[in-house]
C-alpha cells in the first residue's frame, strides 16, 4: 500500500539535532519505498517556501516566525489556512508530527483530523509529571492524541512515559527504535593516539545532558590517569563550568573543547577516541551511543530512560548518574582498554550495523501506516467526546476549540474552495540502484596538502591553491571528483573508490544537510548527465587506497596535471 505522507515538526534543516535526523532519514527510507513524502516546517532566516533535498524530497519552509526554542508561537488557528492548501495540494492522506515541544506539529495533527486525515505522532523525549512545565506540557498532548490515529515512541520506557502522560490506551502506541547510517561513522583506528585514552564527549552543553556530573568527573579521572585525555564536542549554557573545570585545575593540554559541531565533523571526532561517555540526566533512546559504538568505540553511560534497552550489556557501561559510579565504570572500562579486553572496532560497527538500520525503522513505520489506513474516519461527536474525556476544565476548552475549528473550515472552504487549489506535480524518485559494469575504476584521496587519484594505469597528483587549502577534506575531495570527472569521454560507466565515508554518503545520497557538499554534489551529478556517465561509488579503506594516499601524504607536491 502507497501512501502520501507529511512530516510536520518545527526541528528540521538546517537545525541540527536527533529529531532533525530522524525525519530526514526515515523520509529518505520511505521515498525508496515508492512512497511520496513531503517535509513542512518553519522558516528558517531567508529559508523560505520550498526547497528540494537529497533524492527529492520536498520540504515547505512556512513564513512563521520562532517564537521560543526553534518553535512558533502557538496560535491554533493561523495555520490552517496554509497547512490546509499544502495538504490538498500535494493530495496529503497522513499527517506525521514530530517531537512533544513542536507546536507547529501538534497544530498539523488538529487541523489533519478536522479535515478528515490520518494523524500519527512520533514522541522523542521523556517528560516529569511534577514540575509547572512537565504538566502543562503533558496536559496539551493528551489534547493533541486525544484524536490521533497512532503513537510512535523510540523505546519501551518512552511508551510507558507518554501512555501515562496522554492518558491513551497502550494499544494505540508503538514502539520503532532510532536508527544510524553505517555508512557514516565506519571506525578508524589510526586516528587514535596510542599512548593515550582518549574519552569523547559529543553532546549539548546543557543540564539535561548531565554536565555539571562531567565537571566532576574530569578533574578526578585526571588525578588517577596521567595517560587519560578528553575531547568535548558541543556548545551550550554549560560550557562556562567546564571551562572553569579546566582553568582550575589546569588541563588545557588535556581537555580539548571543540565547540559546536556540524553534523558532517562528528564522525571524524568520534575516531579520535577509544571510549564514549554520556552522562545524560534522562534520555529516551540516545542516538549519540549507538553512532559512538558504530565508530568502534567503547561506551559509558548513565542508566536512565530507555538508555538500558539501546545497546548489548557487552558493548555498554552502564552507571548511575552520579559522579562516584560514572567514575568507576569509567575505570573498568579504561582497564579494559589498557588489556585489549574489549570487542575489536570493525566488528562492533557490523553489530551496531545489524541492529538499526533506517531501512527496518521505515519498514516498521510503514506498517504503522498501513494500519490506521484500514481504520475508518472519526466522526464529530467522536472527537467532541474524546476531547471532553481531558478534564473538567480543560475537556471542555478542547472542545470548544474543536467546534470553533471546524466552522473555520466552513469558512475556508467558501472563501477558497478545494476546487480552486491547483495540484502539485509529482516527480518520479529513482529507486532501483542496478549498476552497469563499469569501464573504469577511480581511487582518489585529499587531503590539506594536496590531491591524488589512480585510474586504470594512469596516475595524477598536484597540491591545492591556498585558497582552497582551507576548506574541509570532505570539500576537498568532492573537488578531486570534478576534477578527474573534467577527463572522461561521453557513455564511460565509472566505479569510485573512497575512503571517506561522509564523501561517500554525500555522492550517493545526491547532497547532504551541509550546503556546501549538497552544491558540490549536484555539480557532481550535473556533470555526469550532461557527459552521460554512469557513477557508482564505493568505500574503498585507507589501507587498501594504497596508490592515491601516497600522493597526498607526501610532501612536497609536484603538479603532474
Amino acid at each position: 500500500m502507497k501512501h502520501n505522507i507529511c512530516m510536520v515538526s518545527d526541528f528540521f534543516f538546517p537545525n541540527m539535532g536527533g529529531v532533525e535526523s530522524h525525519i530526514y532519514q526515515l523520509s529518505h527510507c520511505l521515498l525508496q519505498r515508492d512512497h511520496k513524502v513531503i517535509v513542512v516546517t518553519h522558516a528558517y532566516g531567508n529559508r523560505k517556501g520550498v526547497r528540494y533535498l537529497a533524492n527529492g524530497l520536498k520540504v515547505y519552509y512556512l513564513p512563521f516566525p520562532v517564537f521560543y526554542n526553534q518553535c512558533i508561537l502557538p496560535t491554533i488557528y493561523l495555520t490552517f489556512p496554509l497547512l490546509r492548501n499544502i495538504f490538498i495540494r500535494e493530495n496529503i492522506k497522513i499527517v506525521h508530527g514530530h517531537s512533544a515541544f513542536s507546536t507547529l506539529a501538534h497544530e498539523a495533527m488538529f487541523h489533519a483530523e478536522t479535515l478528515g486525515l490520518k494523524a500519527v505522532f512520533t514522541d522523542h523525549s521523556l517528560f516529569g509529571f511534577a514540575d509547572a512545565s512537565s504538566i502543562i506540557t503533558n496536559k496539551l498532548l493528551s489534547f493533541s492524541l486525544a484524536d490521533c490515529n497512532h503513537a510512535i515512541c523510540v523505546s519501551h520506557i518512552s511508551k510507558e512515559n507518554t501512555v501515562l502522560r496522554a492518558n491513551i490506551s497502550p494499544e494505540t502506541v508503538s514502539v520503532i527504535p532510532n536508527a544510524v547510517d553505517p555508512t557514516m561513522f565506519v571506525p578508524d583506528p589510526s586516528k587514535r593516539q596510542s599512548d593515550r585514552i582518549t574519552i569523547v564527549i559529543v553532546s549539548r552543553l546543557v543540564y539535561r545532558k548531565g554536565m555539571d556530573l562531567l565537571a566532576g568527573i574530569i578533574p578526578e579521572l585526571c588525578n588517577h590517569h596521567d595517560d587519560v585525555h578528553f575531547i568535548i564536542g558541543g556548545d551550550g549554557p554549560k560550557r562556562v563550568i567546564l571551562e572553569e573545570v579546566r582553568e582550575k585545575h589546569e588541563l588545557h593540554n588535556r581537555v580539548q573543547l571543540l565547540g559546536a559541531l556540524d553534523h558532517d565533523r562528528v564522525r571524524d571526532v568520534l575516531v579520535q577516541g577509544d571510549i564514549l561517555l554520556n552522562t545524560s540526566l534522562t534520555e529516551a533512546f540516545c542516538i549519540a551511543i549507538v553512532e559512538g559504538a558504530c565508530c568502534g568505540l567503547q561506551v559509558v553511560s548513565t542508566k536512565v530512560g530507555g538508555i538500558p534497552e539501546v545497546l548489548p550489556p557487552d558493548l555498554i557501561y552502564l552507571a548511575d548518574p552520579s559522579v562516584k559510579s560514572l567514575v568507576e565504570a569509567l575505570n573498568r572500562a579504561i582497564e579494559d582498554c589498557r588489556k585489549g579486553e574489549i570487542m575489536p572496532p570493525f566488528e562492533t560497527h557490523e553489530r551496531i550495523k545489524q541492529l538499526y538500520t533506517w531501512k527496518d525503522v521505515a519498514r516498521r513505520t510503514e506498517i504503522v501506516y498501513n494500519t490506521v489506513q484500514k481504520v475508518g474516519s472519526r466522526d464529530l461527536p467522536y472527537r467532541l467526546r474524546r476531547y471532553y474525556q481531558c478534564g473538567p476544565l480543560a475537556g471542555k476548552l478542547f472542545v470548544i476549540a474543536a467546534v470553533l475549528n471546524v466552522f473555520f473550515l466552513f469558512l475556508l472552504q467558501c472563501v477558497w474552495p478545494e476546487k480552486t487549489i491547483e495540484k502539485a506535480m509529482d516527480f518520479p524518485v529513482k529507486t532501483d540502484h542496478k549498476r552497469p559494469t563499469p569501464t573504469l575504476t577511480l581511487y582518489i584521496n585529499a587531503s590539506l596538502s594536496g590531491w591524488g587519484a589512480e585510474f586504470n594505469v594512469y596516475m595524477i597528483h598536484g597540491p591545492w591553491s591556498v585558497y582552497v587549502a582551507i576548506n574541509h577534506t570532505n570539500v576537498l575531495e568532492m573537488r578531486v571528483f570534478l576534477l578527474e570527472f573534467s577527463t572522461f569521454d561521453c557513455s564511460d560507466r565509472i566505479v569510485v573508490g573512497i575512503g571517506n565515508t561522509t564523501v561517500l554518503a554525500c555522492i550517493e545520497e545526491r547532497g547532504t544537510l551541509t550546503l556546501l557538499l549538497c552544491g558540490l554534489s549536484w555539480q557532481i551529478w550535473s556533470l555526469c548527465h550532461h557527459l552521460h556517465v554512469s557513477l557508482s561509488v564505493h568505500h574503498n579503506p585507507g589501507l587498501h587506497n594504497v596508490i592515491a594516499n601516497s600522493f597526498v601524504s607526501r610532501p612536497p607536491l609536484i603538479n603532474t596535471e
